[in-house]
């Protein structure tokens, strides 16, 4: 194996309409008794474990590991009934014909470098159904700190597969300024998408290696992965 993909979840591989916030939303109601708009955060590209201590600050409770770990339990438990409710997700344009061509590819491996919890990951992956392209990643489990989960990844790719990843054989995919930054930190490439809440052109100001409307041109996404 030669490259290393390494995908972001939400707003990149799927869109769920809100799952996740709402999750976060009554959760905190059901633990805590209290109430947080989670618009006024800004969320996108940020770990759960993140999310979790700037509600406790908005809303004034304790921010402890015990908090911490009783409110992200929580979430979880909401979590499925929020993806099975309401609007229906979808996986995004061209992902699924990527992730099948990455799968059956002999020199690329991929997993995630995700800001969800190791099972809000297989939790929402789970639902749209392409959990089981991947093996290994970095989640919100390992740091709340996005810009610390690039090691975690490269590190359990190795023990996946047996191979040191060189930095420009890495490819950090996302659809925020969080996952770009979060690449370059470990001298990665960048792909951004626009399926998120950032446009290309806001994306671009940025300097990802490259960036996308979306991926429904696997053709084109590949011409990046297999340039020089």
């Amino acid at each position: 194996m030669k490259k290393l993909i390494l995908w972001d979840i939400d707003g990149t591989i799927i869109i769920s309409h809100g799952a996740g916030v709402r999750a976060m939303e009554r959760a905190l109601t059901k633990r805590f008794g209290v109430t947080c708009d989670m618009r006024q955060i800004d969320w996108a590209g940020r770990t759960d474990s993140w999310i979790a201590g700037e509600v406790f600050r908005r809303t004034g409770l304790p921010d402890t590991p015990e908090n911490n770990h009783a409110y992200l339990e929580a979430y979880l438990e909401q979590l499925p009934i929020e993806l099975s409710a309401g609007q229906q997700g979808k996986v995004l344009p061209g992902v699924l014909q990527l992730l099948e061509m990455f799968h059956e590819h002999k020199e690329i491996a991929q997993g995630l470098l995700t800001g969800n919890l190791i099972r809000g990951a297989e939790l929402k992956l789970t639902h749209f159904k392409v959990w089981h392209f991947f093996e290994f990643g970095a989640y919100a489990d390992d740091s709340s700190v996005r810009n610390d989960l690039g090691p975690h990844a490269l590190r359990r790719a190795k023990v996946r597969h047996g191979v040191d990843f060189a930095p420009d054989r890495t490819f950090i995919i996302g659809d925020t300024p969080h996952d770009i930054a979060c690449g370059k930190i470990i001298g990665a490439r960048t792909i951004a998408v626009a399926t998120g809440k950032y446009s290309v052109a806001e994306l671009a100001t940025h300097q990802p290696t490259a960036v996308f409307e979306n991926f429904a041109d696997t053709a084109a996404f590949m011409r990046v992965i297999d340039a020089p």
